[in-house]
């Protein structure tokens, strides 16, 4: 494989990707939270950036898009629904477009509910996802714009991905959402095991991000919406109703 990953933290808590292809020599910066960390990240590999893949709208990942462009001439897409709120976007993507980073293609994949357009890169032969704010470790995105229903929709959408799919969120969020987690799930041993292994790694200053959908499928409450055990704790008559009472739950939570 001729794909590499390089990640590095950024502002206070994100964290910035860029994705290059061996071969073409093509590299792909995912979200722009920050223009100057992105651009110095990329000359310190010696990958000009030649593309930008926005997740949503939000300051803290499409922000750096201008600056990074002027700076480089790359091409900026955005999903379709949140790309009136981008700037410098070229082509506008929706759910089941394709995008393409030399010998790789990427699917774009639908995860409104953080915003109402926000979207995933699914990378099928990488066995890799960027999920932006859509799905955390042991957690998911607050529901700023969307609807329980397109929210749970979502998270389908990325349930039935292959267990084995790396998924690379865009914070490292992953201690308070283990606390929230154990709280919604507390029963849940995978989760408990999980947990521990987040402290542990943190406590060394090591990254929780990227998680695999496998490890989330096991431990992630709001993933486990569907669970006849999550609904007899939360209640709700559908997976819906259920996942609406966690995610309430964790916006209060404290």
């Amino acid at each position: 494989m001729t794909l590499q990953i390089h990640q590095f933290p950024c502002l206070s808590d994100n964290y910035g990707f860029l994705v290059h292809d061996l071969a073409s020599g093509e590299t792909v910066c995912i979200d722009t939270p920050d223009a100057e960390a992105c651009l110095r990240e990329a000359a310190a590999q010696g990958w000009p950036i030649t593309q930008i893949w926005n997740t949503h709208w939000h300051p803290d990942h499409a922000g750096g898009n201008e600056a990074i462009k002027a700076a480089t001439g790359c091409t900026v897409i955005a999903p379709a629904t949140d790309s009136g709120k981008i700037a410098a976007v070229d082509r506008s993507v929706g759910h089941g477009d394709t995008v393409t980073l030399g010998q790789y293609t990427a699917t774009v994949i639908d995860v409104g509910g953080h915003t109402l357009g926000h979207c995933a890169y699914h990378l099928p032969h990488a066995a890799t996802a960027f999920v932006g704010d859509a799905l955390f470790p042991l957690g998911c995105g607050r529901m700023f714009e969307g609807t329980p229903d397109q929210f749970w929709a979502s998270l389908q959408r990325l349930k039935a991905l292959p267990p084995e799919t790396a998924l690379y969120s865009a914070h490292e969020y992953t201690q308070s959402n283990a606390r929230f987690a154990i709280f919604a799930d507390p029963d849940n041993a995978a989760l408990e095991s999980y947990a521990a292994k987040v402290d542990a790694r943190r406590e060394l200053g090591q990254w929780t991000v990227p998680t695999t959908l496998a490890a989330e499928l096991a431990a992630n409450p709001f993933l486990r919406a569907d669970a006849p055990d999550m609904a007899a704790r939360w209640g709700g008559a559908s997976p819906v109703e259920t996942f609406a009472a966690l995610r309430a739950a964790k916006d209060t939570f404290r």
